[in-house]
Parts: C-alpha cells; structure tokens; sequence
C-alpha cells in the first residue's frame, strides 16, 4: 500500500540528494502519486511490482495524454524506483525494462535580431518599471537565461566591471555566462535609477529584478510584462523565444555547439543540437545559391 512516508521520502530524496528545481520536483511527485493510486487500486505494491504493471499503467495514461506527457510521467516513474532501490526498498528497477516514448523534436521558435531589437526597442524606459523590464530582458537575451534562472538572481551575481554573471540552473548547478554591452549598459542604469526606487523599506528582498511590491518578481510577473510589450512591438512569441533566439543567433554567427551546450548550461549536448536548424530564409537562400538547379 503506497504511505504518504514514501511520497515524503522521495520528495526529500528529489529536493537533498538529486537538487532538482522545485517545479521538477513538483512534477515528479504528482506523476509518482498517480502511479502509486494505481498500484494500490490494483492490489499491487511499488515494492513488488513488475515491469509489465508500468506498461500497464503507461497504456491506460496513453488514452488520455499526448507523447511528451507520457515521456514525463516515465521520467518520474524511473526516477521512483531508482529511489526505492537506493532506499534498500527493493533491488531491481522494473521501469527501465519499459521502452520511453519519445517525443518528437520540435524546431524552437526563435525571433530574428531585427525582431529582437524592435521588442526591446517597444519598452518605455523612462521610469524606474521600464527600466527593469530593458534590464531584465536584455539580460536574457544577451546570457540565454531561463525564466527561473532571471527570478533567482541577486545583484551580487552580477559583476558589471568583469562582465559576467552568476546563474543558478537546473540542479543547482552553477555556471558563469559573459553579459554583452547592451545588457552591461542597462543593468548599470537598473541599479542606479531603477532598483533603489522599486526597493521598500518594510520588505527587504535579495532578488534583482522586484516588483510592484518590493519582492522579487515572479516568474508570472516576467509572462505578463513580455506578453505586453511583445503585442506592443507586433510580435508573436513566448519569453523563453528570447534564449531560444540566443542560441540559434550564436550557433548563426559562427560559435561552437560545445560553447552554446555550455552557455546555456545543458547537460546533454543533444538538447543543444535542437538549435542547429536553419529558419526557411536561409535554407532557400543556400539552395537558391548552391544547388545546380536553384
């Protein structure tokens, strides 16, 4: 019978042992709890169950839920078992006897530099909001950050002088990306005429980048701004377009795959590759250019 001190244990073994971020922990524990419903309405226990119950569970989560859904709920379902077997729960780790499904590689949707120029160019930096947002975004553009890497920061991450910034990533790992000059510039006005304006006496935050109230700006906060001045600017896109953009822009001008891999701080070098691809504008200019018959 599944306990709430597995899910707890796991949950611990996720958060000290593994450092995942809190939203991976977060997945992993509510794809596990469903897992272990199941096995217990089944008369079955995680303890004792076999490879052939995963793929049961699999095809009955399949009826409902897309490829990569189902490639995240085998993520934590491995991930269990790997725990119980480092918890002396049992030896084996019936989940990888399970074939993952694999979701297909989607081209990342990446603005052109025109496009990147025109949403920055969309902030109004004449107060101390304005200039956070041309901070903040030009930050992500320039470094390739993350949404929760932005959230996380503190000033003393950030060494204008030298050019550089400390990000927090997935796992905690850590990694030291070069900031351009565009981004140095307004980072520099930032904390000059913008962040000791935003700060509030009464709720004393670390973060850089705060908010209406004084703390640091959410995840949701970053969403909405982005959404505002990309509809300002005439643009379709999401926040993270903006690393994605980034990496494809890097890989364009000449750098390597290993660099990129590192400046965006993957683990796996084939997450990298995704940003390998050509926009259709180039691939019909190389063809009209060089095929025979273009």
């Amino acid at each position: 019978m599944p306990s709430s001190s597995t899910i707890a244990r796991y949950e611990d073994y996720l958060r000290v042992e593994l450092r995942l971020a809190p939203m991976s922990v977060e997945t992993y524990v509510r794809e596990v709890r469903g897992y272990l419903d199941y096995l217990q309405a089944t008369g079955k226990s995680e303890a004792t169950c076999t490879a052939d119950d995963v793929s049961e569970y699999i095809a009955e989560r399949r009826r409902d839920l897309d490829v990569r859904t189902i490639s995240k709920t085998m993520s934590g379902i491995r991930s269990l078992h790997t725990f119980l077997v480092v918890d002396d729960v049992r030896a084996d780790n019936p989940a990888e006897l399970v074939e993952r499904p694999r979701p297909p590689r989607k081209i990342p949707e990446v603005l052109s530099v025109a496009n990147v120029d025109a949403f920055l160019s969309a902030i109004d930096h004449s107060g101390p909001f304005g200039l956070r947002d041309r901070a903040l975004f030009e930050l992500i553009y320039s470094c390739g950050l993350r949404v929760s890497e932005a959230v996380d920061l503190i000033p003393g991450a950030v060494s204008i002088p030298e050019r550089l910034v400390r990000v927090r990533g997935k796992g905690g790992k850590e990694r030291l990306v070069p900031i351009g000059d565009a981004a140095a510039q307004w980072l520099s006005e930032y904390l000059q005429r913008g962040r000791p304006f935003l700060l509030r006496p009464d709720r004393l935050t670390d973060r850089l980048f705060l908010g209406r109230h004084g703390l640091g700006l959410s995840r949701k906060g970053i969403w909405k701004r982005f959404k505002e001045i990309a509809v300002r600017a005439g643009l379709e896109a999401k926040v993270h377009t903006l690393r994605h953009s980034f990496a494809t822009h890097l890989l364009q001008g000449g750098a390597d795959l290993r660099t990129v891999q590192e400046l965006l701080g993957h683990a796996d070098i084939s997450t990298t590759q995704a940003y390998t691809h050509l926009d259709k504008d180039d691939l019909q200019k190389y063809h009209h250019t060089y095929h025979p018959r273009g």
